[in-house]
């Protein structure tokens, strides 16, 4: 890391100040000079006021900075000691934060809640296999890849939560390499903030509420996509804040450099979650203003400020989507297997993957009474028509066979098209389907016939109920189905795979259509099928996938394999449709963003014996709560003091600006990472809210350092170090006392639950809400 500009004390805000050595035992104002005009600076801007609003600043501020000596060699002495404070304290955090995230990091042996996901994932990564998630590639990829270099082989199955790994499974390292990007959260917090306010106070105590918070040490020590996620974030926050520090040398390589990783970083965050698009809106918000501030250079030529947007548009536009593209190359590339998450994509995308039946698959180009067929929604991430055994319950009459939509390949989505006035001879010469044709479909595993009428269909009411009805392929006209293919005359050939078309019922008019609502468990979990009277709904538009008819010639399917952008646009629209269709499933714990920050619930990691559950430390997470409320009150009454006419010296007045500019930033970096979520239907957990903890850590890092300088410099002179130390203490134990307390939530808790007594967790179930 380039550290010019952390020697010269330039930040985010472009001021050259550096807190000395003293920092740790007097009270700070944070400022730094570098010639011997330093004493006449501050005595000239001392004179300018009548009345300071603080009297004895002037007094307190050399010793408050750590300026004991007026000449040059003792501001060098002081420069040099803050920078050792700067890296003493870096690296005791750096240690602290292997340690903690490390420790034991093998317990427990048994699979602990999403890594029955994620762990599975970057299996089928590591044996090519197929599959389809809601989430973009990176984080599974790095999971597998971290899992490769550790010798696991891929074959665990990853079932459920509960499953012991065994000893031939060597699952540690992926828990390792998550851990180790948790662990870098520590110190890209404190150096972050010290870029915000060249404060090591605000930046130790960022860090140590990242350090011993509990909900984040638990995320970062289990294979999850989360720590990899906040990794990215916090790179990403990091790189866009050194970028800006090099905003006096433009254009040199070390301001391409950070500009560059800005890029990189944003691309990865948002390459492993969706929800990595918040920290983009913050970089794009943050460097939208620092355009207009080139703007209001008036030395800037139009060429100059030309060159400065095409600079950041190439490094934090073109990069980001390139290397976002990369990604799924990659993805593309090394998943070439079949797997169970084929059914989601088109039957071009299938046709693709090696093993499944449409690779390098020749079948019939044209249908034909007498084939079987299965039929596909046409719309991305579409699913089968589909049919089993299984009635509808009695609250939904009558109690005909169950039609579904389902999303898997399954021998229960195969059906046979027959004539509708006559079953078919079985020496009859194929006769080929058009648009217009009648016919009826016969679900081949249980030879009953496609069939609706005018009941309501269970879920979506003003839709008709269809069901699968008659025996041995024999029912009723209600079996009678249109064939309606959109923008083609009638009488054209229905063709596999190109020809999209409509089943509209012959007597009650409707259309086959399949929804996203899921049927509750007597429907398998599967998706709601129903009769459209809206014939035009896009949703009522299928395809035939696979055909099978030993009578007709075959084609390659080879003509239908689409291409790398083809292949990207479908994935994100699979991806988009699976996350507007995350519902919380019966019995599911899920949580709601107002519960986030005041730490209401929690979310249980592993059950058993060996207890872990996903709780913020509650002095951490109350007290961030507690200090933003307290920045609104002291920046409301600094407003009003200020517009009330109160006078302040010039280094009161550049250290609060800085104060709360670094606040008002880190606070639209909370809100941004935090707010989204209300509006969102999907099911939202507790863990969605740890990229905002990381922004709301670093403001009430700021903030308490502001408030305890606040409170030193109101003090009588004599008091001011005991002042500092005890506020410094107090914070300090109570953080460390209370991730001793609750440290338990995240290395096991064992033997009898909190509320009762001998618990290892007696008395801390502060919340009824807190399963513990």
């Amino acid at each position: 890391m380039d550290e010019k500009n952390h020697k010269n004390g330039k930040g985010y805000e472009g001021a050259n100040d550096l807190k000395s050595g003293n920092e740790f035992s007097q009270s700070s104002l944070f400022k730094e000079e570098k010639d011997a005009k330093f004493v006449e600076k501050y005595n000239d801007t001392d004179v300018e006021f009548k009345k300071p609003a603080f009297p004895k600043e002037t007094n307190c501020k050399y010793e408050a900075d750590g300026f004991k000596t007026k000449n040059i060699e003792g501001q060098i002495e002081a420069t040099n000691h803050s920078n050792r404070t700067y890296w003493a304290v870096l690296l005791l955090l750096s240690i602290l934060s292997l340690i903690t995230r490390l420790h034991n990091i093998e317990l427990p042996k048994h699979v602990c809640w999403d890594e029955t996901h994620f762990g599975k994932m970057g299996g089928w990564y590591i044996k090519r296999t197929f599959f389809f998630d809601v989430h973009p590639p990176l984080g599974k990829m790095l999971i597998g890849l971290s899992g490769v270099l550790t010798g696991y082989d891929g074959m665990f199955p990853f079932e459920k939560p509960g499953d012991e790994y065994g000893e031939d499974v060597n699952y540690v390292g992926m828990r390792i390499f998550c851990a180790v990007l948790g662990a870098a959260l520590v110190p890209l917090c404190y150096m972050s903030t010290w870029l915000l306010c060249q404060s090591t106070i605000a930046a130790f105590f960022s860090a140590l509420l990242i350090l011993l918070d509990t909900g984040t040490l638990s995320l970062s020590r289990h294979i999850l996509l989360d720590p990899i996620l906040l990794f990215f974030i916090m790179m990403s926050t990091y790189s866009v804040l050194k970028f800006l520090s090099y905003k006096e040398h433009p254009f040199s390589v070390c301001w391409f450099y950070w500009l560059s990783m800005t890029g990189l970083f944003l691309s990865a965050a948002i390459g492993v979650k969706f929800v990595g698009l918040f920290v983009v809106l913050l970089v794009g918000f943050t460097t939208i203003m620092d355009l207009w501030r080139l703007l209001g250079i008036k030395n800037n030529t139009l060429v100059d400020l030309t060159k400065h947007f095409v600079a950041r548009a190439a490094c934090l536009i073109a990069l980001p989507v390139i290397m976002y593209m990369v990604y799924f190359a990659i993805h593309f590339i090394v998943l070439n297997e079949s797997g169970n998450g084929d059914g989601f994509y088109s039957s071009a995308f299938q046709s693709q993957l090696k093993g499944n039946r449409l690779y390098n698959v020749s079948m019939p180009e044209h249908i034909a009474y007498g084939s079987v067929v299965t039929l596909k929604q046409r719309r991305t991430g579409g699913a089968y028509l589909h049919s089993h055994w299984h009635l509808y319950p009695e609250e939904h009459p009558p109690r005909q066979q169950q039609i579904t939509s389902y999303t898997h390949k399954d021998e229960n989505n195969k059906w046979l098209v027959k004539p509708s006035d006559h079953d078919l001879e079985k020496v009859e010469k194929p006769q080929i389907l058009h648009s217009g044709d009648l016919i009826r479909l016969e679900h081949v595993g249980t030879r009953r016939n496609l069939h609706s009428h005018r009941e309501p269909a269970p879920l979506t009411k003003h839709h008709f109920q269809l069901s699968a009805y008659g025996e041995n392929g024999t029912g009723d006209s209600n079996d009678i189905w249109m064939i309606d293919a959109p923008g083609m005359p009638i009488g054209t050939p229905i063709q596999t795979a190109r020809s999209k078309f409509r089943l509209i019922h012959y007597y009650v008019r409707c259309a086959v259509c399949s929804g996203d609502k899921k049927l509750p468990k007597w429907g398998w979990d599967q998706l709601e099928a129903t009769c459209n009277p809206n014939l035009k709904d896009t949703k009522n538009l299928y395809s035939v996938e696979e055909v099978e008819d030993s009578r007709m010639p075959n084609s390659s399917f080879e003509l239908y394999s689409p291409n790398f952008w083809e292949k990207f646009i479908e994935s994100h629209a699979v991806m988009t449709q699976g996350n507007s269709n995350l519902k919380p499933k019966e019995g599911e714990i899920s949580s709601q963003p107002w519960q986030w920050p005041i730490d209401f619930k929690g979310q249980i990691f592993s059950g058993k014996n060996h207890r872990i559950y996903l709780l913020g430390n509650p002095v951490i997470f109350w007290g961030c709560l507690g200090v933003m409320l307290a920045f609104f009150v002291v920046y409301l009454v600094s407003a009003i003091r200020i517009q009330r006419g109160v006078q302040y010296t010039k280094v009161w007045t550049e250290y609060r600006e800085k104060t709360f500019g670094a606040c008002w930033w880190l606070l639209m970096g909370w809100a941004l990472h935090y707010l989204p979520f209300w509006p969102m239907t999907r099911v939202l957990y507790f863990h969605h809210y740890f990229p905002a903890l990381l922004f709301s850590a670093m403001m009430t890092g700021v903030t308490l350092d502001y408030l305890i300088t606040l409170i030193c410099v109101s003090v009588p002179d004599n008091l001011t170090i005991t002042v500092f130390h005890t506020c410094f203490g107090l914070i300090l134990s109570s953080i460390v006392y209370s991730f001793y307390l609750f440290h338990p939530m995240v290395y096991g808790m064992f033997g009898p639950m909190a509320n009762e007594e001998g618990s290892q967790m007696h008395g801390l179930r502060w919340l009824s809400s807190w399963d513990l």
